[in-house]
């Protein structure tokens, strides 16, 4: 059991030659403006260090337990200790501290799960790196549904404020995601995207966009029977299921800002099409 009553958010370290301590540093000396109380499950004397080093006034105070962090977390920066096999230096990612970094999200996972952190928040990793140590997953998203014990594919989303995006497919190469796109997949990918937007965006009735896979959504067939043969039965079988449900919409318009009004969340084919949402936001 944790020892309050909304627990504080656990924060992975995330490749320790990257930008996470940096980022995890900056953070908490902007906490006076509403952020979520975290800790950080990582090496103290690293972040010492990465705080002097940016000439950050960040005080670094050890914790035992989650529970000990929010009403530290005015005047200090919680830490979960784990300790690193080897020095870091920035932008060189070690092989040796692969086991660290995995070790730390195992953590987060495990104390979530047990109701001793809220959620957990990844600082970014360095895949290569753990790939050279034996991690054996594409990504975060497959080893966090793997710690957390799911029996269906995990699903992704990215969101900002006005903006919501789901990509069926993830982590693989884009001639393995047309091969394994399926009407299941995408229905379930929708399911569990209408399921979220109710539970942890209260929409009592959420709207989802779902893109095409070709250009032009096919063209009527003549770029491809994807949509019609595996895309629009997924679109069908979710509003049989009772979700406000519409496509298959071609992608280069989906994220046009009068077309974003009409949805809630969008279902993208593949990891890459949510590019063209990012692109969108930024313009």
């Amino acid at each position: 059991m944790t020892d309050q009553a909304s627990p504080v958010l656990a924060l992975t370290m995330g490749e320790p030659a990257g930008i996470g301590g940096e980022i995890t540093l900056k953070a908490w000396t902007r906490r006076a403006e509403g952020l979520a109380p975290f800790f950080i499950i990582d090496d103290p004397a690293r972040l010492q260090s990465l705080a002097r080093n940016l000439g950050l006034a960040a005080p670094i105070k050890v914790i035992e337990r989650p529970g000990e962090a929010a009403a530290i977390f005015v005047s200090a920066l919680p830490v979960l200790k784990t300790s690193l096999a080897a020095d870091t230096v920035p932008g060189k990612p070690e092989p040796a501290n692969a086991e660290a970094v995995m070790a730390a999200i195992e953590t987060a996972v495990r104390l979530t799960m047990d109701g001793e952190a809220g959620a957990v928040v990844t600082n970014p990793i360095h895949k290569s790196t753990l790939y050279k140590a034996g991690f054996s997953y594409p990504g975060h998203t497959e080893f966090l549904a793997a710690l957390s014990g799911i029996d269906t594919a995990p699903v992704m989303m990215l969101a900002a404020d006005d903006l919501r995006v789901v990509p069926v497919t993830i982590h693989q190469s884009l001639a393995a995601a047309v091969r394994d796109l399926n009407t299941l997949a995408i229905t379930q990918a929708g399911l569990i995207t209408a399921a979220a937007l109710q539970s942890d965006f209260g929409l009592t009735r959420p709207r989802i966009a779902v893109a095409g896979l070709n250009p032009h959504a096919g063209e009527g067939g003549a770029m491809g029977s994807e949509e019609a043969e595996i895309i629009r039965p997924a679109v069908e079988a979710l509003r049989d299921a009772g979700i406000e449900a519409f496509g298959p919409v071609p992608a280069d318009t989906l994220f046009t800002p009068r077309k974003r009004e009409t949805f809630d969340a969008a279902l993208c084919m593949y990891h890459d099409q949510i590019g063209r949402a990012s692109c969108r936001e930024r313009v």
